[in-house]
């Protein structure tokens, strides 16, 4: 009897280790290390194999998720480390917590609508537009941070080598396009023609956060050719959701 509780004892040690082994070829990391936690533990004693079944599943789907968000995150290319949890709203600068929160739950997102955060430097409009795209990776969605005149000229530089529509389907991939600091220079004719083509590209299929210093009545002029302005203007601003900041720099304040 001795001998045989050994080998079945060997005998479970060796399928352990192959179902260990097989969990790593089939990429089932989360499951694996579950798994492997629950060996020599008495942490499925009192569990049925459903629920014990239903648990590894469970950590693989949550080790799944958090790979997925690292991911998305990374590939944003956030300027900043902002949270919706973090905001602070004891600094008077015409928040309306509501409105915040709702944004929150990212249903403009899946309208295909438009997010535009204006007010002036130091403000925190870079820091709320990374709060809604922080938020967006987590669940999933693909977001793309840029500073609009980096784009710009990283645009301008693709079109003289040939390769804009490479970089311009980079853009199109993502379902949250964040433009921070719209008009902090005043755009040139091939700026122009390239924020119409991102804008037609994006218009009732996806959505942007676009931040600017420049109130957006002022953006006609701010545009500056009548013809585009007025196609751009249509396409983000009557339908988007709009948050207008005011007062003192909060950079000056935490000096």
């Amino acid at each position: 009897m001795e001998t045989n509780s050994n080998s079945v004892q060997t005998g479970g040690k060796d399928m352990n280790a192959t179902t260990l082994d097989l969990m790593s070829k089939m990429h089932l990391n989360g499951m694996r290390d579950a798994f492997k936690s629950s060996l020599g533990s008495t942490f499925a004693e009192n569990m049925t194999p459903d629920a014990f079944i239903a648990s590894l599943i469970s950590s693989e789907w949550d080790y799944r998720n958090e790979k997925m968000v690292l991911r998305l995150t990374k590939q944003a290319c956030f300027r900043y480390n902002a949270l919706i949890e973090d905001i602070d709203y004891k600094f008077s600068r015409g928040l309306d917590r509501n409105q915040i929160e709702r944004l929150a739950s990212l249903d403009f997102i899946r309208d295909n609508q438009n997010v535009i955060i204006t007010g002036p430097s130091g403000i925190g409009k870079s820091y709320f537009a990374t709060c809604y795209g922080r938020e967006a990776c987590k669940n999933g969605i693909r977001t793309m941070y840029a500073n609009t005149q980096k784009m710009m000229n990283k645009l301008k530089g693709a079109k003289a080598k040939g390769t804009y529509e490479q970089e311009m389907k980079k853009i199109e991939k993502v379902q949250l396009l964040i433009l921070d600091d719209l008009f902090l220079v005043g755009l040139d004719a091939k700026e122009r023609a390239i924020l119409m083509d991102i804008v037609e590209d994006r218009h009732g299929r996806k959505s942007m956060i676009i931040t600017s210093q420049i109130p957006v009545t002022n953006w006609y002029e701010a545009i500056g050719d009548p013809t585009i302005a007025d196609a751009i203007l249509d396409r983000i601003v009557h339908t988007a959701h709009q948050i207008e900041l005011y007062g003192e720099s909060l950079r000056k304040s935490k000096k």
